[in-house]
């Protein structure tokens, strides 16, 4: 199965909302940093591989019809090239709200600091955390990346072949540009700050590969449920 669509937005623009979204539609699975963790012994080893130069897009999307989030959008320009057909969604939102979460998330020391570890430190620390080096925690700079990291997306893809997917829009445009017809369920919002803390996942620096994956799954049927009901 090649991939459909290409997420190229950062993480914390409502990746994991979009995943579910794309499923909903048709487009699933929807590959999302949550299906690393959740197969991270078949994972991690094929994102290792990337970190070294020796991608296999294929094998790591075998299965999937699209993709969002870390680590995938870091090479949204490999991906693009690599499935000419797939059309491509930047998810995004205000840059200041986009600093503000993933300062409370995915960039806040705890996870920096847990992320820097074996297993997932060898892929991560390339894909998601170099390009911001020791500026983390600079509004000013990371505000100003989020915005070329928006810019340089829509100048590089066509008009034709991309669509912006801001926060809170809903199914319209996205159903529109992806060609299906608009869904009667509400669009999902999930994975907000407050749920990853009620999680406690984050909370738990030793985990073994089957507990985080278990826990990784467990977190995406919650989600799933919060978006569309406990028998979704």
């Amino acid at each position: 199965m090649a991939l459909k669509v290409i997420g190229a937005g950062l993480g914390r623009t409502g990746t994991l909302s979009l995943k579910l979204a794309l499923e909903h539609l048709g487009f699933g699975p929807c590959f999302h940093m949550v299906e690393i963790v959740s197969d991270g012994r078949r994972q991690i080893p094929l994102w290792s591989d990337v970190a070294d130069g020796k991608a296999d897009w294929d094998a790591i999307f075998d299965g999937f019809a699209s993709t969002v989030d870390y680590p995938a959008c870091s090479y949204w320009r490999e991906l693009a090239d690599h499935y000419p057909q797939a059309k491509v969604v930047l998810s995004t939102r205000d840059a200041d709200d986009w600093f503000n979460s993933v300062s409370r998330t995915i960039f806040s020391p705890e996870n920096l600091e847990r992320f820097k570890a074996p297993p997932f430190g060898k892929f991560l620390q390339p894909a998601v955390y170099a390009p911001f080096g020791d500026r983390i925690a600079d509004r000013a700079f990371m505000v100003d990346y989020f915005r070329k990291w928006e810019a340089d997306v829509v100048a590089a893809i066509p008009p034709q072949r991309l669509h912006v997917h801001r926060i809170g829009e809903g199914w319209e445009g996205l159903c529109d540009f992806l060609e299906v017809p608009v869904p009667d369920a509400p669009y999902p919002v999930v994975n907000t700050s407050k749920d990853m803390v009620e999680s406690g996942l984050a909370e738990k620096a030793e985990l073994s590969p089957e507990e985080a994956e278990e826990g990784a799954r467990r977190y995406k049927s919650a989600m799933r449920a919060k978006a569309f009901g406990p028998n979704a």
